[in-house]
């Protein structure tokens, strides 16, 4: 089967055949650009959604597997969101489903569990956030007691609410604040999914946009202060050193979201993170062998 992840920034495709990962693609689509203002997909973002599954369908295999595709916080948020969704059901065959913020979170827990059990990591308990482009999903893990969190804020949303670098530090403040009070309880360990910890931590391992290598990220290490040096030394390149790093369209976000990440870590207390790449994505095609 193909799993799909329309996100509000990007869209991840992978295929899975109930025992291995197959072929895997991803795109920056920035679904939720203008969202904030407009409250609406724009004409440009669905471009990109459809441009982005035309190359899919060249990577990937759509004729003999089936598909499954959920789409998060953009599409929730925007009020054409269904209609978006038919346009693109109609031009590429391919139907999505809008989850709540409690089913994302749920999936995305269950591809890191499944990644750090793969790993040999099994932390008594763990707090996993999850900063996606229109919201942030935090989650507590203590035994089998599971708290979920969403705040609405991404590095789409929140970016594109600051016109300067006062405002946006205004905005990571109070993003800091409300982690702050969503996760009162400490966990043992701090894990991170999503685009912007792990594209910090492949530009640490001598990585970039296309030479990204997952297998490399899973279970890595970050800590609070290599976050902040990854932030010095990408502000301090021109527009297309960073585009090899980030991938483009994402070259100006970064910044955003490496201050949402170095939030969470203060906000929560830890010095370091453990790194998993799987998410909603893997979540997704775990779920459907689950249900056959």
């Amino acid at each position: 089967m193909i799993a799909i992840d329309l996100g509000s920034n990007t869209i991840r495709f992978i295929e899975y055949d109930g025992e291995n990962w197959g072929k895997s693609f991803e795109k920056i689509v920035k679904t939720a650009e203008s969202l904030r203002v407009s409250g609406r997909i724009g004409e440009a973002a669905i471009g990109r959604i459809l441009d982005a599954m035309a190359e899919a369908k060249t990577r990937l295999d759509f004729s003999t597997q089936s598909v499954v595709g959920y789409t998060t916080a953009a599409m929730r948020m925007a009020d054409n969101g269904p209609e978006v969704l038919e346009l693109i059901r109609d031009a590429t065959g391919v139907s999505f489903t809008i989850i709540d913020a409690d089913k994302e979170a749920s999936l995305t827990l269950r591809a890191v569990r499944y990644r750090l059990d793969k790993l040999g990591i099994e932390p008594s308990s763990f707090v996993l956030a999850d900063i996606g482009g229109g919201s942030t999903e935090l989650i507590h893990v203590a035994d089998a007691t599971v708290c979920t969190v969403s705040l609405n804020a991404g590095i789409v949303t929140l970016s594109e609410s600051s016109d300067s670098e006062d405002a946006l530090r205004e905005r990571i403040n109070d993003f800091k604040n409300d982690v702050r009070s969503s996760m009162p309880r400490k966990a043992q360990r701090l894990v991170l999914t999503a685009g912007t910890p792990t594209t910090i931590a492949a530009y640490l391992n001598g990585m970039d946009y296309e030479t990204y290598d997952p297998e490399r990220i899973n279970g890595c290490v970050l800590s609070l202060g290599e976050c902040y040096r990854v932030y010095d030394e990408l502000l301090e390149m021109d527009e297309g050193t960073r585009v090899r790093y980030v991938g483009v369209g994402r070259e100006n976000l970064i910044i955003a979201g490496i201050l949402m990440v170095t939030a969470i870590y203060e906000a929560l207390g830890y010095q370091e993170a453990i790194i998993v790449d799987d998410g909603l994505r893997e979540g997704i095609a775990l779920e459907y062998f689950t249900a056959q």
